[in-house]
């Protein structure tokens, strides 16, 4: 709550009646305009407390009519009734007057949003605009002049479009906008970097038109309403334009880019229409209305909603007072309105924790009236936002806001009431007083004998005494805060703390060095006084003596605090130990955090309402969900006030409120969501959670921790009903202090502590032992908690402690308080509850045992175990909550919360609203007729109404208990029961009907029923036809058995279940007729060796084909090698194979395979392969694969053998068969997954006999599987090979001594070979290798030294065994290419000769090039079949070789 001092202004003796007055929107400036009828007017300006400017005192034989601040500098425009326009200047006074332009008195001053232009218009319709500089000073004459020729009214500056939002375009331009990031570079629109100033406006005259004049000055009519305009205003966020006539005839219109605009909202406002209505619109399309009437009205424009205010007289207001006039402050959202009656009735915007600001319903909170003299009829609030200046009409009256004041120590309270009254209690004696000062009261002080106040100026000490308070002393002080202790008072100074008597004398002195700083804070707590002082240091005082002694040095919180701006609290506790700090961070934010001193350990702790947790020393660490829960109740939040217990030192307490509403510490007081927050502080445990609760509703502010009550202020009718044993008393008129007569509001509440709750009037042991159990029990100390309560008796002690234990979670504690209160139904029901997993369901039983149901129902929400809230909320006949919890969280049980909501309308008896809720839950077919049989039309109109079949069938039932067998086939038939219609027909005796209905429907029960009738009246066919529709073939095969049906027999027994066809196959055994259908039976019902039993007996061979394809390895082998033999004998041998193989007969089915030349198929092959070593052992079975894989190879089954070899584990035979099947993929893959060196060899060899050379994989290969198969021979010998056709195919004697060298390498290694062979094979290689080096040096020498190169191939010729290495035909070819080169032709030939004889019968051709032959043909005339019949005879007898070869 705040309360408002006045200050009435000083105004010159030559002022009359002030009749305008407004504020400065930036600056404490008010400026007041006063006329009288004789002498003319004047214009004052006025500061903050209402000290006039006498420099700015202006007079004219005028009356001023309007009055319009510069909306940045201290200039005032002045509108006089001659038409002057007077530009007035603060603090100098210089006053400069406007052209002459007006004629007429002036109707409005409207300057633009910056100052730049002034607008002025007179009653006449001249309008004119002025030019001004950045100071406020006219620069020449008016810019623009327009003659409208009607009164103007208003005028309002259309507000520039708002500039592009740079920082939201450089996002938009990073994320890849391209129109934004366009707007950065030149081929955008220029960027406007912020509003412009807006010169366009608007004004009104008196017939209704609205007029448009746009930035050059051009004016154009914009619309017409009917009637005189009273009032303009701009709906920015949407771009409208509001009209109000004085008619309060509202137009809402929206205004189109080329000047147009078009009405969309048109009402007539409630209200007394005429001249006295004060419209005030808000930025937040807010507006307000004050027409005289006993309430104000608000129209929000943007949701289209409108409520009225009305005052209370319970605050104070009178029945029948008006309001007059409203002003806004949009910085506080404070509505103030002032009354005829000389009030001025305040409403606070409050907004609920769960809700917004946007919702306007049920959120202005009236506060307590501000009374002055006369009838208010003109508010304003100043830029200051705490001023707030009246026009009574009489004089002008400036309201400073002020917290209200109060205090409470040993059991006496203050609260005050108006600036110069308090209200006083005294809870030892039980007396209200009240007290009335000739002051303005700024603070109040109070001890149990005493009641201090003080202005600022003034210091008033009141003594109490019974029920009287009478003044003891008067002194004049300048101390703006006062403390007081016994008969002393202490008030500060700079650097010093002065000890007073009563009557002001100064007994002692407190000094504070320059670095202590000033003091400014000072708190009192049983006989220590603590000082804060602006340098942010404390010091502690010993009050116990006769004179104060320092208890601690000065302590620098700056040293300890980071970011420390200022002080704004200090609390000391009761032994002096800990001093509780409350300050302002460096930028002027209140902090979150509670700061802690202990004076002993010289050491600074804080609990952070932030996070909601203490700096160290968190409590019950073994409760750690519990301080979860806790400290989300706790986090996100700011302290505003705290306190120590007065007589308990370790029992602090706080006020808490939202970070959001901290800001403002004069209007937290109304805020909604406060927490009173108790804390345990203590040396060997630090900071506990003791207890966090809500404020109740009703009260203001904690005023006091003085176990065991909370004490608050409230307003007046909230009291707390504990405190009515309070009586009203006020001061005897003969005393000193003014009385308040016998209405004195009770100011003060107050609410037991969670552990005190019921023993408020305990002795002070048991609050002793209740404190210390409390204390214990935060800590989890259960022994000592225990031995502070083990001798309290009382019940009720007891059971509050079991309270506290629903609180703190303590479970094993409240067993021991259910047993001392002797509760066991509370027992009983805790010890069920042991079964639940979490925690806080058990101890939320222990509430509702303890009929705590708000903290149950906390708890449940909090573990979200809301199966247990549903029944929760079904127990306590909360339905409405059962039914939204069971709906969106417990959907499992949501038809069992509509059952018994239903269960309970029904015992309420609403059976409609139980129907519907019978409905819901499924359960309506059997409990809405079992709800309605008593009323038997609305049960039929509900079956008709539903139409399902459940409830025709019961109503069918019904009726036909009622014999109405016709309605009841009725609903049986809309029911389909079909037996119930087959029964009540065959009752009936129409016995058709009823057969038309089973073969019509099929309905099995309703055919059985038919069939029984049948068989009763002994109609066999029809009784075997309908047992069979039912499918009860077991009393179709009885019928059949009995009466000799044996066809009918063998298909019904088909269609039965087993134990049907046994007794149908016995049936037909025992006949000894028809034996085919009892195989077949016996062989269906799964009797398989007794069907073959009985089809050898009987020789039925078809029969028996058909039971052996059911054979498998489950069946009998005894019975497979039998049907197997049958099946030998009658040349069915691959039929008797698989019976064979199925008998596990596996040597006879190969053999049997073998004789037979029976093809074994890959299936055969694996059925055939045993993988069970029972059947098998390990060497018998790798014979029969073996034995299997060579019956697969003479098949020429390759493939499969491979892999029976393999299974039998002989790889080589596995790859002698791969290698048979010729898949070259398989032999590679299969040797590199075997791994043997034979495999290797093998695969290897197979390789060489294909076309390795003109695959190059497959070259590799080979190498590789000799390399692997450590074959260096073989190898040599695969080298060898591809030497010699490298030397035929290709003679590129290069790569075949590349091949002879790594040959001549690999057998090198070898080691294991007879050493005489070795050698000779390694010396033929050297001399291969010899031969061909020679010969491939001859031709690279050939180009350089060809005669050289002919003597070494000459020379070549001459070696004995040249031709293995070297072919001759080679040589010679290379001679006679040299001698055809050099024109030697009679060599060339003779060298030709020589070739011929050695090599007749080859063609010379193939050594010697065409060229060459041609040449020598030419030069020596040699015929040409020469060559061409040796050619001839070689070709055919290549031909023949290829063919021998092919």
């Amino acid at each position: 709550m705040a309360v408002y001092f006045d200050h009435r202004i000083e105004a010159p003796e030559s002022s009359e009646v002030p009749s305008q007055l407004t504020w400065h929107s930036a600056l404490t400036l008010l400026a007041v305009a006063s006329s009288s009828s004789t002498a003319g007017g004047n214009i004052d300006l006025y500061l903050q407390q209402g000290e006039l400017v006498e420099s700015c005192h202006t007079e004219r034989p005028h009356q001023p009519t309007v009055l319009r601040w510069h909306p940045t500098k201290p200039v005032l425009a002045v509108g006089w009734e001659n038409g002057e326009v007077l530009l007035l200047t603060y603090p100098s006074g210089d006053q400069t007057v406007l052209p002459n332009t007006h004629t007429a008195p002036i109707s409005l001053l409207e300057w633009s949003s910056s100052g730049s232009r002034l607008v002025s218009g007179d009653q006449i319709g001249a309008l004119a605009v002025w030019k001004m500089d950045a100071r406020g000073r006219l620069q020449g004459n008016h810019q623009v002049k327009h003659e409208y020729n009607k009164p103007l009214t208003c005028c309002i500056f259309r507000p520039a479009s708002p500039g592009d939002d740079v920082a939201m375009l450089a996002r938009a331009s990073v994320s890849g906008d391209e129109s934004a990031l366009d707007m950065f570079s030149w081929k955008g629109a220029p960027l406007k970097m912020g509003p412009q100033e807006g010169l366009a406006f608007y004004v009104s005259t008196a017939d209704g038109k609205v007029h448009s004049v746009d930035e050059h000055g051009k004016t154009s009519m914009l619309l017409g309403v009917d009637g005189a305009i009273k009032k303009l205003f701009y709906l920015q966020t949407r771009e409208t334009l509001a009209v109000i006539t004085e008619t309060l005839m509202l137009s809402h219109y929206t205004l189109g880019l080329e000047g147009g605009a078009q009405e969309f909202t048109k009402v007539k406002l409630s209200g007394k229409s005429g001249q006295n209505v004060d419209i005030v619109w808000t930025e937040n399309g807010l507006l307000i209305t004050a027409t005289g009437e006993q309430f104000i009205r608000l129209w929000d424009l943007e949701r289209d909603e409108n409520h009225v205010l009305s005052l209370d007289e319970t605050l104070g207001f009178e029945k029948g007072e008006l309001i007059n006039c409203v002003s806004y402050c949009a910085g506080k959202e404070i509505l103030a309105g002032g009354t005829n009656h000389g009030r001025i009735a305040i409403w606070r915007m409050v907004v609920p924790p769960d809700s917004n600001r946007s919702d306007t319903k049920a959120q202005w909170k009236l506060q307590t009236p501000t009374e002055i003299e006369g009838n208010v009829t003109q508010l304003q609030w100043g830029s200051n936002l705490n001023l707030l200046a009246a026009n009574n009409s009489n004089a002008v009256l400036i309201l400073h806001e002020h917290v209200m004041s109060m205090h409470f120590s040993q059991q006496v309270a203050a609260v005050q009431l108006t600036p110069t009254q308090l209200s006083v209690t005294n809870f030892n004696t039980g007396v209200h007083l009240a007290l009335q000062s000739d002051m303005h009261i700024k603070g109040v002080c109070v001890t149990k004998d005493s009641v201090t106040v003080w202005s600022g100026k003034q210091v008033n000490v009141y003594e109490l005494s019974g029920t009287v308070l009478r003044n003891t002393g008067s002194f004049p002080c300048d101390s703006h805060i006062v403390a007081a202790h016994g008969e002393n008072l202490y008030t500060v100074e700079p650097n010093r703390v002065q000890i007073r008597t009563p009557q002001g004398t100064v007994k002692q002195l407190l000094t504070f060095s320059k670095v202590e700083g000033n003091p400014v804070l000072l708190s009192v707590c049983q006989s220590y006084l603590v000082v804060g002082t602006d340098t942010a240091h404390i010091r502690v005082f010993d009050l116990s003596r006769r004179d104060a002694k320092a208890h601690c040095s000065a302590k620098n919180l700056a040293e300890q605090i980071a970011n420390v701006g200022a002080l704004r609290s200090v609390k000391c506790s009761a032994n002096g130990s800990q001093v509780s700090i409350l300050i302002s961070q460096v930028n002027g934010r209140p902090d979150q955090k509670v700061y802690f001193y202990d004076v002993e350990m010289d050491t600074v702790t804080h609990f952070d309402f932030f996070i909601g947790r203490p700096s160290s020393g968190v409590s019950q660490p073994e409760d750690s969900e519990r301080q979860q829960f806790q400290g989300t109740e706790l986090s996100g939040r700011c302290p505003v006030t705290h306190f120590w217990d007065e007589c308990e030192p370790r029992l602090f307490v706080c006020e808490t409120v939202p970070i959001s509403s901290e800001s403002s510490s004069s209007t937290y007081l109304d805020t909604v969501d406060v927490s009173v927050v108790t804390l345990f502080c203590s040396q060997e445990h630090g900071l506990l959670l003791q207890d966090c609760y809500p404020k109740p509703t009703g009260l203001q502010a904690l005023l006091s921790l003085d176990v065991p009550y909370y004490y608050f202020s409230c307003k007046p009718g909230d009291m707390d009903p504990g405190t009515a044993e309070l009586s009203a008393t006020s001061a005897p008129p003969n005393q000193p202090t003014k009385g308040l007569g016998d209405q004195v509001p009770h100011m003060v509440s107050r609410r037991a502590l969670r552990d005190f709750v019921g023993l408020e009037n305990c002795e002070k042991s048991t609050r002793d032992a209740m404190l210390n159990f409390s204390f214990y029990l935060t800590i989890g100390d259960m022994d000592e908690a225990f031995k502070s309560i083990k001798l309290i008796k009382s019940k009720v002690v007891w059971e509050n402690m079991a309270r506290m234990c629903v609180k703190t979670h303590r479970l094993d504690v409240a067993r021991v308080c259910l047993g001392n209160m002797g509760n066991a139904r509370a027992a009983k029901a805790l010890k069920e509850a042991e079964a639940e997993p979490e925690p806080e369901a058990r101890v939320a039983m222990l509430a509702i045992q303890l009929d705590m149901l708000e903290d149950a129902e906390k708890l449940y929400k909090c573990c979200q175990r809301y199966d247990l809230l549903n029944r929760f909320y079904q127990t306590s006949g909360k339905w409405l909550q059962a039914l939204e919890t069971a709906e969106n969280q417990d959907r499992i049980h949501l038809r069992t919360t509509y059952y018994n909501y239903a269960k309970y309308l029904e015992s309420m008896g609403d059976k409609s609203a139980a129907l519907i809720y019978y409905e819901k839950s499924g359960s309506h077919r059997v409990e809405v007729p079992r709800m309605l049989q008593d009323d038997i039309p609305s049960l039929e109109i509900y079956v008709n109404k539903m139409k399902d079949k459940n409830i025709y069938k019961w109503w069918a039932q019904y009726l036909e208990s009622q014999s109405d067998m016709d309605s009841a086939l009725g609903y049986y038939e809309r029911a389909q029961d079909y037996l119930s219609l087959v029964r009540v027909h065959c009752y009936m005796g129409s016995i058709q009907k009823a057969s038309e209905i089973a073969n019509n429907t099929g309905d099995r029960a309703a055919s059985y029923r038919l069939a029984r009738h049948y068989e009763g009246h002994d109609d066999i066919k029809q009784a075997v036809h309908f047992y069979t529709r039912a499918q009860a073939y077991n009393n179709a095969i009885r019928l059949c058995k009995e009466n000799g049906l044996d066809d009918q027999l063998m298909n019904l027994a088909l269609l039965s279940n087993p134990e049907d066809m046994m007794e149908a196959a016995c049936y037909y055994e025992e006949k000894e007729t028809h034996m085919d259908r009892a195989v077949a039976l016996y062989h269906k019902a799964g009797y398989v060796s007794k069907a073959l039993e009985l089809a050898f007996a009987t020789q039925q061979f078809s029969a028996l084909q058909l039971i052996a394809e059911d054979l498998n390895e489950n069946s009998d082998p005894a019975l497979l090698a039998r049907c197997s033999d049958f099946f030998i004998k009658h040349s069915q041998f691959e039929k008797a194979v698989e019976l064979l193989v199925a008998a596990k007969k596996y040597h006879q089915a190969l053999e049997l395979c073998v004789s037979q030349n029976l093809t074994i198929t890959d299936e055969l092959a694996e059925k055939m392969t045993v993988t069970d070593s029972k059947d098998l052992s390990e060497e018998a079975r790798k014979e029969l694969m073996e034995r299997i894989a060579d019956c697969c190879m003479r098949q020429g089954n390759y493939l499969l053998a491979t892999k029976k070899y393999t299974q039998a584990g002989n790889k080589p035979k596995a790859m002698r068969a791969l290698l048979k099947s010729g898949d070259t993929e398989k032999i590679i893959f299969f040797a590199n997954v075997c791994r043997q060196k034979e495999l290797f060899i093998m695969a290897a060899n197979y390789l060489q006999s294909l076309d390795w050379r003109k695959n190059p994989e497959i070259l590799k290969t080979i190498i590789g599987f000799y390399t692997k198969g450590r074959a260096p021979n073989l190898l040599a010998g695969f080298y060898e090979a591809c030497a010699q056709v490298e030397i035929d195919d290709y003679q590129n004697y290069e790569k075949a001594l590349d091949a002879l060298t790594e040959a001549f390498k690999c057998l090198s290694k070898v080691k294991d070979s007879v050493a005489g062979q070795q050698e000779a094979r390694l010396a033929d290689l050297q001399h291969k290798i010899t031969l061909i080096k020679k010969f491939v040096h001859a031709r690279r020498l050939y180009s350089e030294d060809a005669g050289e190169a002919v003597r070494i191939c000459e020379a070549l010729l001459e070696e004995p065994e040249l031709d293995p290495a070297v072919r001759v035909g080679d040589a010679f070819g290379f001679l006679v290419e040299h001698h055809c080169q050099r024109g030697n032709f009679q060599a060339a030939y003779r060298k030709l000769e020589e070739l011929q004889k050695m090599l007749p019968s080859q063609n010379i051709s193939y050594y010697i090039s065409q060229a060459s032959l041609q040449a020598l043909q030419k030069e020596m005339g040699l015929p040409t079949n020469h060559s061409d019949h040796r050619h001839t005879v070689k070709e055919d007898d290549e031909v023949e070789e290829d063919l021998n070869v092919t």
